[in-house]
């Protein structure tokens, strides 16, 4: 029974390391201009670390996000231990927060772990 649950817990560390947090590109305090403020198109910026659950929990959706509206808006995320600065510009003080720009404004904060409706409801208003 024991090797049951180890197979399984090793399944399940297999199929985390399969699917990296690397579909959404990061953006540093270097890129961020660049980036997010000169972009063309709004653009969408998850503030993450990688010691937040809730992050976690809402990165797939930020991934499916940023598959569904390719073309139209740019999606980046921002890891808030390495890039603490950003976040502090724009008065991230909980994670995940979303912040969508248009313009290299911003425009509109999600906070939380919201559904993915809350996130394209959003989204769709600055397309």
């Amino acid at each position: 029974m024991c090797i049951e649950y180890i197979t399984i817990a090793a399944l399940f560390a297999v199929a985390i390391e399969v699917k990296p947090w690397n579909a959404v590109p990061s953006v540093t305090e270097e890129t961020w201009k660049s980036l997010v403020l000169e972009s063309d198109l709004p653009v969408m910026v998850e503030f993450w670390a990688p010691w937040c659950g809730p992050c976690r929990i809402v990165q797939p959706v930020i991934d499916e996000l940023s598959k569904e509206f390719a073309g139209k808006l740019k999606v980046f995320k921002v890891n808030t231990d390495e890039s603490a600065t950003i976040a502090s510009d724009y008065g991230v003080r909980s994670i995940p927060t979303v912040i969508i720009f248009k313009n290299g404004e911003k425009k509109e904060a999600i906070i939380g772990a919201v559904p993915k409706s809350t996130l394209t409801s959003s989204i769709e208003k600055f397309l």
